[in-house]
């Protein structure tokens, strides 16, 4: 992260009066983006003594592994390619661009927000988004009854909100985590668009026809610095966290004069359960208890999540919502010739070098790659840092991404592999259970005969108690690049075609250890050639 934001700084890429620090989870257990909020406050007291609460602060959550979309995995999904701008955009130019006008209209507090989201938003001339009441604030955003069962749920005060309007100050009853349908209509979160919102057709998510129901969901949210000054205080109380907390379910849901503490015993959003949980959240309960939540209805507005590899592909290479308001590009600063590539118009390439004799099918997308002249990519794939040289066809619905690692001070290269519909979350708990994990639709038993790969302990990295794709054994490591995709293909073909290609002789990794071993200094050099190469043809044609 540091190495990137230098590199962003250095070519004037973001804005140079601006304090940027990346802070690193303690070591120890997991403790979720609520846990990560607490360690920030206390790492900006340790760096500026009291004088940071006179800051206004941007705090974006990284999101830990991405692995509902691993080409972010390495990198961080902060630095995500975006198909627009010259030299390509990335997430972190987009979120500060969405929120360049909140600055001067904060009072000194915390504005906290995710890597992988995208809030746009229209209001009156006259209309402001301030933060400057005490407590929480956050924004909300009409949205279908489905969306709000994977996001927070506002229950909005009757007395204070009529639902007019692009843009309304109200203020919250009580906060719903994921609640289910049921659960919304019983605590009187559904609304009726039209009377409760006047909503363009501006969101994928909406149904959006006046009469259609909706709820208002959660994205970024507020404290002023009092709030930050108490959590601070539990933080160091605690001494250290042992559990996982979550910014928004922790937080939010102790807040609005309607709040109980039932969530505190619900542990069906944590990923691993740990034994002092519901005391922390109990704790955290009593502390917020009473505090305001102060609700910034953005009527006219849409909230895009790009997280997973399904919504990757829909929001760059469909026609989405979201393509038509940022004006998405089919080819952002890439070399690329029209008269000699079949490159469908619904793919998505970003600075990458696409050479004449490729093609490339719809709704692909390429990112930070070479692709050569005998190479075909199919549909609905995603190849990412990768260079393909030699003769290769890329089937339908692949996931392709290139990691350098560093062993032993040696630079090797590895390339995952899967299908854009494998679940990299799913795992069982004992090997007689890998039966249902499947790779590329065919069982995962299967392809490991077909590679000649023994299932024992030894298969899978980590705590042997997360037996799934993230944690198999299965990619070899290869001395070059271009080596690294050539096999982790060939290993994809011989599942396709129900034939044997043995890896015996490589040393295999997981995606875990991938990640684990990553040289992010070889990746960026990667990325810089062709960076260089394509700034090079730009000056060339200017020239011509």
């Amino acid at each position: 992260y540091r190495r990137q934001l230098a590199e962003k700084l250095r070519r004037k890429e973001l804005p140079l009066e601006v304090r940027y620090h990346v802070f690193v989870d303690p070591p120890g257990p997991k403790i979720g983006n609520g846990g990560s909020t607490l360690h920030v406050l206390r790492c900006l007291e340790d760096l500026y003594g009291d004088k940071w609460t006179s800051f206004i602060v941007l705090l974006i959550h990284s999101g830990g592994y991405s692995q509902r979309l691993p080409n972010a995995s390495a990198l961080g999904k902060i630095f995500t390619a975006l198909p627009f701008g010259d030299p390509i955009y990335q997430m972190l130019e987009l979120k500060l661009a969405m929120y360049i006008d909140f600055p001067s209209r904060m009072k000194p507090g915390i504005l906290i927000t995710c890597s992988d989201d995208i809030e746009l938003y229209s209001t009156g001339a006259t209309e402001t988004v301030t933060f400057d009441k005490p407590g929480f604030t956050a924004l909300a955003h009409p949205s279908d009854l489905t969306v709000g069962t994977t996001h927070g749920v506002f229950v909005l005060d009757p007395s204070s909100f009529s639902g007019k309007g692009e843009l309304k100050y109200t203020s919250c009853h009580r906060f719903l985590h994921k609640p289910d349908v049921e659960t919304m209509r019983r605590h009187g979160a559904v609304c009726v668009r039209g009377s409760c919102s006047q909503l363009s057709a501006s969101g994928d998510h909406s149904g959006s026809e006046t009469g259609s129901e909706c709820v208002y969901t959660d994205s970024i949210f507020y404290m002023d610095h009092s709030i930050a000054k108490q959590l601070l205080a539990f933080y160091k109380q605690m001494g250290t966290l042992c559990c996982e907390i979550d910014a928004y379910g922790d937080f939010l849901q102790a807040l609005g004069p309607g709040a109980t503490q039932d969530y505190t015993k619900n542990n069906s959003n944590v990923t691993k359960e740990e034994p002092r949980l519901v005391e922390v959240r109990q704790k955290l309960y009593s502390l917020l208890k009473g505090t305001a939540l102060n609700v910034i209805v953005l009527n006219n507005s849409q909230f895009y999540h790009i997280g997973t590899t399904q919504e990757y592909l829909f929001h760059f290479t469909s026609d989405s919502k979201l393509k038509f308001e940022l004006n998405l590009l089919s080819v952002a600063f890439s070399i690329f010739s029209d008269k000699t590539q079949a490159v469908d118009q619904s793919a998505s390439v970003m600075q990458s070098i696409l050479e004449p004799g490729c093609s490339v099918g719809p709704g692909s997308v390429i990112e930070y790659s070479r692709i050569g002249p005998e190479v075909s990519v199919g549909r609905n794939s995603i190849i990412s840092g990768s260079d393909i040289s030699l003769r290769a066809d890329i089937p339908s619905d692949c996931f392709l991404s290139s990691l350098s690692i560093k062993i032993n001070d040696e630079v090797k290269y590895v390339s995952m592999v899967f299908s854009v519909e494998d679940d990299l979350k799913k795992s069982v708990k004992v090997l007689s259970d890998i039966r249902s994990l499947q790779f590329f639709r065919v069982g995962l038993l299967e392809c490991l005969e077909l590679w000649g790969v023994k299932v024992s302990d030894q298969l899978f990295s980590g705590e042997n108690t997360r037996l799934g794709l993230w944690t198999a054994r299965i990619f070899p490591v290869c001395s070059t690049l271009r080596e690294s995709v050539r096999m982790s293909l060939k290993m994809l073909s011989s599942v396709q075609h129900m034939s044997a290609f043995k890896l015996n002789g490589f040393k295999l990794l997981s995606v875990e250890e991938m990640l684990a071993y990553k040289d992010v200094e070889d990746m960026l050099k990667f990325r810089k050639q062709i960076y260089d190469e394509v700034h090079l043809q730009r000056e060339e044609k200017s020239q011509i």
